[in-house]
């Protein structure tokens, strides 16, 4: 059975709002479709969502459908440009961010928008009461807002240099001030900003949203009069790819993310989509206390006794060059190649050896009385190719001795596992970000509950040269940026092998992409 993925970021949290490549016609429609009002989009996701609250949430499933729910104050473009959202107008360096909002904003239930409520939302996630996984992502620690409301403007003061401090801050879901502390409301999606509102949630079914008429702050000069935009908008939990797949044929569902071989039919079909393109093909080892991988030697030699490029063909992946893989990517420079040790599982036995890792009559290394087995934990919607790819390398690290148990998790249980439990020793679940910046929390910093860095890795090279970089806007860095992601390679903390192509399929519709659809391009046809 082949199983759909969200796309993978931790789940999802990092990717910024932006186009993808897209490819095909208004399919399902002819060459010539209509555009055509009132209709009702319908979009297959794998996998509940769960809580909705945008400032705590690491799903990409649940910050797709918050997308559709909540505005920001500006708008990223896939050259890297930057368009209007909540804010008409906008300027920022490393430490200061300005943002004056357009006139006569809204909440869903008729309220104004003001300058203080999105300050406050900017402090909400800046709050370390919060506990949110912005935190130091999007907000910097010790970060500071202030509204003015006569003049509608926004004042951010960053905690710390940030070089992508516009695009961070500014990329923030906004919620209405009325329900900005209220976590059961923000966990079922209410307070919306933006396009849509939640109208009715069918847990593990569907979450049904309606249209606001008086939402008129689209991207840039958007005009919500035009042709085809929907009334309503329908998240359907629909597991099975190939089942997600034939209801987009069928036109039953208007778009479907598709990772496995039903893509291949449906390019056929010539159908329209978007690519996005993920690091599905990525290890992260465990450096916690106690833990075997937390020894650079442990580390460096499982990622010798592994052959990537099998592993990268069984996964149907593309050679990866560095850990931003999604617009804008302002920083393009091949981080991987020369940084990830080679095959060679001779010398990966000699290292455990080395490092008192001995081999036992039952073929399973053990020190000090204690047996090399590790866990695995990967994301169970991946499909087949990435559960072949897995299987495979679980293989190799049988062959010099490790044993190491792979096991599949849906998303919640993935997330609870990385950024709670933490009883594993290597991740399969890869981290898709848009920024360089945007990686740091994940891979650096306080660990779980305090903090994003879930693998407990503390890189004194990565630092300093994120350090460097943050002090330096935009892509003056990209230098530094660079050298830090070299270090993450080079200790072995992370291993990139694949990259994989996630395309999403529509019948009647059209859309961009990014951080999931973005429901003011959707256009609707006959």
């Amino acid at each position: 059975m082949r199983h759909r993925t969200p796309l993978i970021a931790i789940l999802g949290a990092t990717a910024l709002v932006l186009t993808s490549c897209a490819g095909g016609g208004a399919a399902g429609a002819g060459k010539d479709a209509a555009l055509a009002n009132g209709k009702t989009f319908t979009q297959a996701i794998a996998t509940d969502p769960g809580s909705l609250d945008p400032f705590i949430t690491a799903m990409s499933v649940a910050r797709g459908v918050d997308r559709f729910l909540y505005a920001r104050l500006i708008e990223i473009k896939d050259d890297g440009g930057i368009t209007s959202g909540l804010a008409e107008k906008w300027s920022g360096d490393t430490t200061t961010a300005t943002f004056t909002l357009r006139d006569k904003l809204t909440c869903d239930d008729g309220t104004p928008l003001t300058a203080t409520d999105v300050a406050a939302n900017i402090s909400h996630v800046a709050d370390p009461a919060t506990a949110s996984p912005l935190m130091g992502l999007q907000v910097q620690p010790g970060t500071t807002a202030v509204g003015d409301d006569a003049t509608r403007t926004v004042t951010v003061t960053s905690g710390r240099p940030d070089s992508f401090l516009l695009q961070n801050v500014g990329s923030i879901s906004i919620v209405c001030g009325t329900v900005l502390k209220d976590p059961k409301a923000l966990a079922a999606g209410k307070g919306a900003t933006g396009m849509f509102t939640m109208t009715e949630i069918t847990p593990n079914s569907q979450y049904t949203l309606t249209r606001r008429k008086d939402f008129t702050w689209g991207p840039g000069d958007w005009d919500p009069t035009q042709k085809g935009l929907p009334d309503k908008a329908v998240f359907r939990i629909i597991p099975n790819e190939t089942t997600a797949a034939n209801l987009v044929m069928s036109g039953e569902v208007n778009a479907a993310g598709v990772l496995g071989p039903d893509q291949q039919r449906l390019q056929n079909a010539k159908l329209f989509n978007t690519q996005i393109l993920a690091p599905a093909g990525q290890l992260i080892y465990n450096q916690a206390s106690g833990r075997a991988t937390a020894d650079p030697a442990v580390r460096k030699a499982l990622t010798q006794a592994v052959d990537l490029d099998q592993a990268r063909q069984v996964f149907a992946g593309e050679v990866p060059t560095g850990f931003v893989t999604v617009a804008p990517n302002p920083c393009r420079a091949d981080t991987v190649k020369g940084n990830i040790p080679g095959f060679d599982a001779k010398a990966a036995g000699s290292a455990l050896d080395a490092a008192g890792w001995k081999l036992g009559s039952d073929g399973v290394r053990a020190k000090d009385g204690k047996p090399l087995t590790l866990k695995m934990v990967y994301a169970s919607v991946l499909g087949d190719t990435g559960t072949a790819a897995v299987e495979l390398l679980q293989s190799m690290w049988k062959k010099i001795g490790v044993d190491v148990t792979v096991k599949s998790l849906d998303g919640p249980s993935l997330s609870e596992t990385l950024l709670s439990t933490g009883d594993w020793d290597i991740s399969g679940a890869g981290v898709t970000v848009g920024l360089p910046s945007s990686l740091v929390p994940f891979v650096s910093g306080p660990t779980p509950p305090n903090g994003s860095n879930f693998a407990s890795i503390d890189d004194p090279a990565y630092v300093a040269a994120v350090t460097a970089a943050s002090a330096k806007a935009g892509t003056e860095g990209c230098d530094d940026w660079a050298s830090a992601e070299k270090s993450l390679l080079t200790t072995s903390s992370v291993v990139l092998y694949a990259t994989v192509a996630r395309h999403t399929f529509a019948n009647k519709a059209t859309f961009s992409e990014g951080d999931g659809i973005d429901p003011t391009s959707i256009r609707m046809y006959e």
